[in-house]
């Protein structure tokens, strides 16, 4: 079975948000790092210890924003913020930009899926990610079928 989609434009302030979420789960252990650096507080008491490690997570946080606000500003990932139709099937998803021009994507380069209540998160890297709303799918059955092909593929459990 082939799913084919209407067309959909990912937004950027949906990207940045998405991804930068995305991000903060994977690399979850820098919290502890800043928790670590706060129990210096313990040794030494001292406010900087907490100022320090806010300032340092601010700008963490800041670096990843400023990492993918920039990816939505350059022309080789222009692409990603067009409109773009998807056509699903369990050997790949192919990302159409128009009739004649796309690109397939195998199910082994994409790193883990996750389904929400309104969409479907693909997760290629860090920096590219598929987010297919359910509002694209034609039926229900298709995104079903979509979330299935998902669990058989091993990426959402």
């Amino acid at each position: 079975m082939v799913v084919k989609t209407k067309k959909y434009k990912l937004e950027s302030g949906t990207y940045i948000k998405l991804a930068l979420v995305n991000v903060l789960k994977q690399q979850w252990w820098v919290f502890l790092i800043a928790l670590a650096i706060c129990a210096g507080y313990l040794w030494i008491p001292n406010m900087w210890w907490f100022i320090g490690t806010g300032i340092a997570l601010v700008l963490y946080i800041l670096f990843w924003l400023i990492q993918f606000a920039g990816v939505t500003q350059m022309d080789q990932t222009k692409m990603l913020f067009e409109k773009l139709s998807y056509e699903i099937t369990s050997q790949q998803v192919l990302i159409k930009l128009n009739a004649k021009q796309g690109m397939p994507l195998k199910w082994d380069q994409i790193k883990k899926a996750s389904t929400r209540k309104d969409s479907i998160l693909l997760v290629v890297n860090k920096a590219q990610l598929i987010h297919l709303p359910h509002k694209i799918f034609k039926t229900d059955n298709e995104r079903k079928f979509v979330e299935s092909i998902l669990k058989r593929k091993g990426l959402i459990k």
